[in-house]
């Protein structure tokens, strides 16, 4: 019996201190910071975790330099803060990454005044990252010569942060934390209904999306973390709240890298909204649009790409302009921005200015919570703030922490690296390579790299790549295969790894390393899943 055919059973005939309804990254905090304190958690998704809106960020963990514009001060203070202490705690997953700042003539602002405005940001950040730049149009031609400068009257350089993976994997790894400490999470399981009963508590209906198995599960607490579809969530239960959403759809193309340096190129589009080039390894991901849309879904369109590839060519100084035949994968999501229930937002620039903030409604005869909004940068703030609202409903959180959040201990990397040196793996990779390789398996895995390093250890051939010129190793996928509830293709290649992402759909097809990788996670099923996903 695998992880989530285990939780699966777990699940039935158990009451829960609260049960989460939502897998990204909302949802995936508040369940590591109650189980980590002791509480009884159930976490599900109707579909994979982190398989919507938290799968298609910028990978940014960014202070909110943009809502200074619109005077929200105390936001950008708490984002900054929000980030200053993400990088503290992942020093391996989130890095500081320099912000390359081009300005156009006629832009609303001069080079100065933004340079003073981003003096300002580095202050209420805490100067906690490096100082910004102010930068001539000769400077940025000295630096980046990929830029366009011949419009340009000069930028400014600033801080801030990025994933070193992708968001998904940030976000799994919450997940995985919080199965640590005992919450039985499953995936591709669906909130059809609930009641309470005569108890006070809540008896929700689950469905198994994968084989239509229907069951009740007992909680005190629920918490609708469902991003996007927390309004329609709200509706099964009729709850009334004192917010809802309005969606704001974002799209990011991956191209072949633009630059060799690693910051990300800023500019602004021809509608005025910030506009980024961004590293992503050996490719680069160009975006974001700011469209407003009426529901969740959402698809990239002809004309996303034409507005994306219009305004990067613009402002690049490139041998051949970069075409829709460059486009190695795309990314399309809806930002769930927050707004009161009775506020009308009609008016595009009063839309166009919301920002990603956070709102919590709670029904405290009802014990029912609702998450609306959040973005990455601010996810451990929700966790904390969860915790609290769900003690004042009346859960006790026995196991008290100061932290529920963080890489492992150093005496546990201590220990990683040792085994590390132990191993001499200059001998089993290429030169230079076995730093970057022992790096990104703590990142990725913690405290359960130890264990990828014994794989190897056993057969050095588990150090080689999964497909070539990708990062992913084949050891990896026996981590996949016992501990991350991979359940179809896509979500190991989208969500477990970001191989879809860099690797152009056709030679994903044509690799034999994948067809490999679906016979250790999927068994008999293999073909079955690969010809779902190929489909």
């Amino acid at each position: 019996m695998n992880l989530r055919e285990s939780n699966i059973e777990k699940l039935k005939n158990r009451t829960f201190d609260v049960l989460i309804i939502g897998g990204g990254i909302n949802g995936a905090v508040s369940a590591t910071a109650l189980a980590a304190q002791g509480a009884q958690v159930a976490l599900v998704d109707k579909g994979d975790f982190s398989g919507f809106t938290s799968q298609n960020s910028s990978n940014l963990v960014w202070g909110g330099i943009k809502y200074m514009e619109t005077f929200e001060f105390p936001l950008v203070s708490q984002l900054c803060t929000s980030r200053n202490l993400l990088l503290q705690s992942y020093p391996s997953a989130i890095k500081e990454i320099r912000f390359y700042t081009n300005l156009d003539k006629g832009f609303r602002f001069s080079s100065w005044m933004l340079y003073m405005g981003a003096l300002l940001y580095w202050g209420m950040g805490s100067f906690f990252t490096c100082s910004p730049r102010l930068l001539s149009p000769k400077k940025i031609n000295e630096e980046e010569p990929v830029i366009n400068t011949d419009n340009s009257i000069g930028g400014f350089e600033y801080s801030d942060a990025f994933l070193y993976d992708n968001d998904s994997r940030f976000v799994f790894n919450f997940i995985r934390s919080a199965i640590n400490y005992n919450c039985t999470a499953v995936n591709y399981m669906e909130s059809v209904g609930r009641d309470r009963n005569s108890a006070g508590n809540w008896e929700t209906e689950l469905r198994n999306t994968r084989n239509g198995e229907e069951f009740k599960i007992r909680s005190k607490v629920i918490i609708n973390a469902c991003g996007p579809y927390v309004d329609q969530q709200n509706l099964l239960t009729s709850q009334a709240t004192a917010h809802r959403h309005v969606f704001s759809k974002g799209i990011h193309l991956i191209v072949p890298r633009i630059t060799k340096n690693e910051r990300v190129l800023t500019f602004f589009a021809d509608d005025g909204r910030l506009f980024f080039a961004i590293p992503m390894g050996h490719r680069t991901m160009v975006g974001t649009t700011d469209t407003r849309v009426d529901s969740p879904e959402s698809e990239v369109t002809s004309e996303d790409r034409e507005f994306v590839l219009k305004n990067i060519n613009k402002r690049l100084n490139l041998a051949k302009p970069i075409t829709k035949a460059d486009i190695i994968s795309e990314r399309c999501g809806v930002r769930p921005l927050v707004v009161e229930a009775g506020e009308k937002n009609n008016k595009n620039e009063e839309w166009m200015k919301l920002s990603r903030k956070h709102a919590i409604d709670v029904n405290r005869e009802q014990k029912h919570i609702s998450i609306f909004g959040g973005k990455l940068t601010d996810c451990i703030n929700i966790g904390e703030a969860i915790c609290e609202t769900v003690q004042q409903l009346g859960v006790t959180l026995p196991e008290q922490k100061d932290k529920w959040y963080g890489e492992p201990d150093d005496v546990i990397r201590d220990e990683y690296l040792h085994q590390v040196h132990l191993m001499n793996l200059d001998a089993l990779t290429s030169p230079g390579s076995s730093e970057e390789l022992s790096s990104r398996l703590w990142r990725r895995y913690g405290a359960q790299a130890i264990g990828l390093l014994e794989n190897i250890r056993e057969d050095p051939k588990m150090a080689e790549p999964l497909i070539e010129g990708t990062d992913y190793i084949r050891c990896e996928l026996i981590q996949a295969a016992r501990r991350e509830m991979i359940v179809t293709l896509e979500d190991f290649l989208r969500r477990r790894s970001k191989l879809s992402l860099v690797v152009r759909h056709e030679d994903l097809k044509k690799s034999q390393g994948l067809k490999d990788a679906c016979e250790i996670l999927f068994g008999e099923d293999a073909q079955k899943r690969w010809d779902e996903y190929f489909a």
